[in-house]
């Protein structure tokens, strides 16, 4: 027991304080096998059950997530964990089972001030239907990023003043035009063609 505890005490620096002790009985009762990864765009976090081959749970998260959203995308592939096993692969990745089992896991670190505020807000509001990212939450993923270690001169769009400039990664240049209900109209300087931006795109400001 003393050789896993020690295998995972790791965790304890990615984590909210005082969550690691929550979050190290799922260990212990299932083989996990977790691995954290360098920062990835398209996903934060990733599930795959056991086979023949491999018998361990295996779990990989993105090292560079903040505290708060690493302790979310732990709790979010580990309900896949329990989906897989209540229900092998007879359901939908997202589906109610897993959108129970996500509840089920995460109710329990609510109302303790393991997270801030603004963000256990946001993720009561997420939880009447959770999505299969909390970057598809706008709410969520603006609350969460505010605990983010900030790239110098990258904001959100919804951030932007209207007629602020920015830049893409690949380079582009942009001018913010207008607010609309759920994206924001963009101006592409260099062709003059309106573009659509979520307001949750991370962009590089020039000072």
């Amino acid at each position: 027991m003393k050789k896993q505890e020690t295998a995972i005490s790791f965790l304890e620096q990615f984590l909210p304080e005082g969550t690691f002790e929550q979050v190290a009985p799922f260990f212990k009762s299932h083989t996990i096998y977790l691995t954290l990864t360098h920062e990835r765009k398209s996903v934060l976090g990733d599930y795959r059950n056991p086979t023949k081959a491999d018998p361990f749970h295996r779990i990989s998260i993105n090292a560079t997530l903040n505290r708060y959203s690493f302790l979310i995308t732990l709790l979010h592939e580990l309900a896949h964990l329990f989906t897989y096993v209540h229900f092998g692969h007879k359901v939908n990745p997202h589906g109610k089972e897993w959108k129970t089992q996500f509840r089920h896991i995460l109710i329990p670190f609510l109302g303790k001030k393991f997270f801030p505020g603004d963000v256990e807000k946001a993720l009561l509001a997420y939880l009447h239907d959770p999505a299969a990212s909390t970057c598809t939450d706008p709410r969520l993923y603006k609350a969460l990023y505010r605990y983010d270690e900030r790239k110098p001169g990258h904001k959100l769009v919804d951030e932007l003043e209207v007629n602020a400039k920015f830049e893409t990664d690949d380079g582009q240049k942009y001018q913010k035009i207008e607010k609309l209900r759920t994206r924001t109209k963009c101006k592409n300087l260099t062709n003059g063609k309106m573009y659509l931006f979520p307001g949750i795109a991370e962009v590089v400001v020039k000072t």
